[in-house]
């Protein structure tokens, strides 16, 4: 079976956003920048073509690895359904948080998980704009690399009390009465943010620096490499209805705590969804 090394794939999503993303960054053509299923989702020209870089380059190194990429199922939705049963498999997200980057705003991650049979075995987050990355392989841990080789152990911070807790929360694609009642409930948090950019919230957590992040829409591409990370940080990760997250779940939220009874306490007084 394929064995794909963890650090020659960092390398990969590397070379991509330095030939195709950076270039971009605030420079992007505004006819370039498009809607796919609402106003708020965008596509751009980086997008597509780190995205065609980082595939082919997979490819090329790793015969046989199903590549499921963001941009590749906007275009072929059937490609979705092929993750969760491909021997080897790679997630790419050529830019997350994209309506940050269309707009200039320095906060967008590339991302990657691996896939083995059902069960995702490694994760990446690269941020372009520090020229670093988390990354963790299942068992092992998870760590900062930074641009010049030196490595840190990540861990989660230590349980606080509801009122003391920062959290990172998604609510955009709650239902509308969830959305009313789990924005009353924010207040209880010291603060509540959401970047828009699920790779940064995995990389706040994983780091120590919140608490608890929400998601709701569960694509794999954004939910696989973080939700490893962090749990190889000591973060306690669960669905909504207290059930593991696995690699063909598109629904059912995602909570991630600093351990199981954060998670409980969160579950019961904020996200009553």
């Amino acid at each position: 079976m394929t064995k794909i090394d963890i650090t020659e794939l960092a390398g990969i999503l590397r070379d991509a956003a330095k030939a195709e993303i950076l270039p971009r960054f605030r420079r992007l053509d505004p006819d370039t920048i498009k809607t796919k299923t609402n106003p708020t989702d965008l596509v751009t020209e980086a997008d597509t073509e780190a995205e065609r870089r980082i595939k082919a380059e997979i490819e090329k190194r790793w015969p046989g690895t199903l590549v499921v990429g963001e941009e590749s199922v906007s275009a072929d939705p059937s490609l979705l359904n092929e993750l969760p049963g491909a021997d080897v498999a790679v997630t790419v997200d050529p830019v997350d948080g994209t309506a940050n980057f269309a707009a200039g705003l320095p906060l967008y991650a590339v991302m990657a998980s691996v896939v083995v049979k059902g069960e995702t075995i490694a994760g990446i987050i690269y941020d372009p704009m520090g020229d670093d990355w988390i990354f963790a392989e299942r068992g092992s841990g998870a760590f900062l690399r930074r641009p010049d080789g030196g490595t840190q152990r990540l861990k989660v911070a230590d349980a606080v009390p509801l009122k003391r807790m920062v959290a990172h929360v998604s609510i955009g694609f709650l239902d509308p009465d969830s959305k009313v009642e789990v924005l009353g409930n924010l207040a209880k948090f010291a603060i509540s943010a959401n970047y828009r950019v699920a790779g940064h919230d995995y990389r706040t957590m994983a780091s120590g620096h919140c608490h608890t992040i929400l998601f709701n829409k569960l694509m794999p591409w954004d939910h696989l490499p973080g939700s490893l990370i962090c749990a190889e940080a000591g973060a306690f990760v669960r669905k909504f209805d207290g059930s593991e997250y696995r690699v063909g779940d598109l629904t059912g939220g995602l909570l991630l705590a600093t351990d199981n009874d954060s998670w409980s306490l969160l579950r019961r007084e904020v996200f009553t969804v």
